[in-house]
């Protein structure tokens, strides 16, 4: 059991990268072919790592953000596989989530991917996007998905992006795609503001059917989504003429989006409690934002 464990582990983190290198490669090409006096904008790539509280090794990863590009305002793709034992609050956050045995075997292994995007033009639509796979000795589980934060909605963009996203779940039975945009809309909602992040997306977590297999290939499918998803939004919003009230929009929604991300997210809540770089875990902050 050991050995299977390991060999998934391997799988999924392998895959987390592969994608990693799909999404880096499509968002340089955007940026390559945006006419601009501005150089095309590209990702500068740090290595982070984490260590335990005796000093040794407790994974890592890869930073991958551009700043000021011709499309991409601030942009961030990491990925990370780490390990080790979840301090006491950790585990107490696991046990109320239904994870049996945490105090007598605290170990954890996580990987995964995490994407957010905020664009030049407030016309283009922000972006989240992000897949994991958690294991302990007791259990092991999926996550993730990706949401549509624009701060000047467009019905057929919201159309594309959801339509997009069901034709890859549906292949996994009808159910996954109302069952997981349900579980989008109640988890990015805000409740101090009353309203939804953006318009949505698909979500899961603690997705464990029991059939590694099947799981996995679900997640990857969600990953796939992504960009036949939302690089068509980009490419036809990028172009379009915008002025200071659009700026204004742009950055009092970008407000409303640091405010759930500090307030509520849990991948924030887990990469800070368990030690992962600052900066890698804040990535997903937005470069400007704006409270009125």
């Amino acid at each position: 059991m050991a050995e299977e464990f390991a060999a998934q582990k391997a799988t999924a983190s392998a895959w987390f990268r592969r994608l990693r290198d799909d999404i880096v490669a499509a968002f340089e090409a955007l940026e390559d072919s945006h006419a601009g006096a501005a150089p095309a904008g590209r990702f500068a790539v740090t290595e982070t790592s984490r260590h335990s509280d005796d000093g040794s090794d407790a994974g890592g990863g890869l930073m991958s953000v551009m700043r000021g590009g011709r499309v991409f305002e601030k942009v961030g793709v990491n990925i990370s596989t780490v390990y080790g034992q979840l301090g006491d609050a950790a585990q107490r956050a696991m046990a109320a989530r239904g994870v049996p045995g945490m105090a007598d075997d605290p170990r954890f292994w996580a990987s995964g991917i995490s994407l957010v995007a905020h664009m030049q033009n407030p016309h283009a639509p922000a972006v989240h996007m992000n897949t994991r796979m958690f294991w302990t000795p007791h259990a092991w589980w999926f996550g993730g998905g990706s949401d549509l934060n624009p701060c000047i909605e467009y019905a057929e963009d919201t159309a594309h992006f959801h339509a997009t996203q069901k034709a890859h779940l549906d292949p996994h039975g009808e159910d996954h795609y109302p069952k997981l945009k349900a579980w989008a809309d109640e988890y990015f909602y805000i409740p101090h503001r009353n309203r939804a992040r953006g318009v949505g997306g698909i979500f899961m977590d603690d997705y464990c059917t029991g059939d590694w297999q099947a799981d996995f290939t679900l997640t990857q499918d969600i990953g796939r989504a992504f960009l036949p998803a939302y690089v068509p939004l980009v490419e036809k919003r990028r172009d379009m003429p915008w002025n200071d009230a659009d700026k204004d929009t742009q950055l009092i929604h970008r407000g409303l989006y640091a405010e759930y991300n500090l307030v509520y997210d849990r991948g924030t809540k887990f990469g800070l409690t368990t030690g992962h770089d600052a900066n890698a875990v804040l990535m997903s902050l937005p470069p400007l934002a704006k409270w009125v």
